[in-house]
């Protein structure tokens, strides 16, 4: 008795999907993009038209001839302020997450550490800062600790709430089978609390590379901070703006990284 096969049967997406693509891309990205050159276009003009001083307020136009006349002193400034900015959000990477998983195992711990965490944020970190530069020297590590400071309190917060964000239903039913506070971590609690870390750690993000900037100002040899600050000093506003530029394209490249790893890592999150 023959058998017959089948031929592999191949299935081309629709001729117009590529076309609803790029509309839909238009629809999302166009009006946002075509306000900004708007607002360059009228920046431009009423700059040009009231002859406003460059060290007041320089056009675009010069900002971006600036920003390409600089860009290998950009670089160097950038790789220094990434220098701070990775340890940084490493350490409170590490401090937040292991504090978030141990006031949640302590109700007792929770219950004094959690308002002087709280009380913390209260603190301006301009003051605490130099205090930081005098203790520990002008090197990388009173910079580092700064970022850190900064950016650990969003990744306790998300931690702790992301852990008690676990199914009760599921939790009973293996605390009813002798799983203790270990195991309901690594088997359920774990795996509930990963979207709300990667919120608390997209949000670090974003601050550590403004917390390595503030502690280059106060205290450093290169960087973005000690760029913007020896551009004021010289009355470089243009160089003010690039700097301003190239620390938003940096924090949004880091925040683009981290949300394709938390899409990679939590991949259970679009399927609900």
């Amino acid at each position: 008795m023959s058998e017959e096969v089948s031929a592999p049967i191949s299935v081309t997406p629709p001729a117009g999907s590529t076309r609803l693509s790029w509309r839909t891309g238009l629809a999302e990205y166009g009006p946002p993009a075509l306000l900004v050159i708007g607002l360059l276009l009228v920046w431009e003009g009423l700059v040009w038209y009231w002859a406003v001083p460059a060290w007041l307020l320089p056009a675009p136009s010069q900002i971006a001839l600036t920003f390409v006349t600089s860009l290998p002193v950009l670089a160097e400034h950038t790789m220094a302020t990434l220098t701070v900015t990775i340890p940084g959000f490493a350490l409170a990477l590490a401090a937040g997450f292991g504090l978030g998983v141990a006031l949640d195992a302590s109700p007792l711990l929770r219950r004094a550490v959690y308002p002087l965490l709280v009380t913390s944020q209260t603190v301006p970190i301009v003051a605490i800062a130099p205090l930081l530069v005098v203790g520990f020297g002008f090197g990388l590590l009173p910079k580092v600790l700064v970022v850190a400071l900064i950016t650990f309190f969003p990744i306790v917060v998300n931690t702790i709430d992301g852990l008690q964000s676990a199914d009760r239903d599921q939790r009973r039913l293996l605390e009813a089978m002798g799983a203790n506070y270990w195991q309901l971590l690594r088997l359920l609690r774990l795996r509930a609390a990963l979207p709300a870390i990667f919120t608390g750690i997209k949000v670090a993000i974003t601050y550590s590379v403004i917390g390595a900037v503030l502690a280059e100002w106060i205290g450093a040899s290169a960087g973005l901070g000690v760029y913007i600050a020896r551009s004021l000093r010289a009355f470089r506003t243009d160089q003010v703006f690039v700097a301003a530029l190239v620390t938003s394209l940096l924090t949004i490249v880091l925040f683009t990284l981290v949300s394709l790893l938390e899409r990679w890592i939590v991949f259970w999150k679009g399927e609900r």
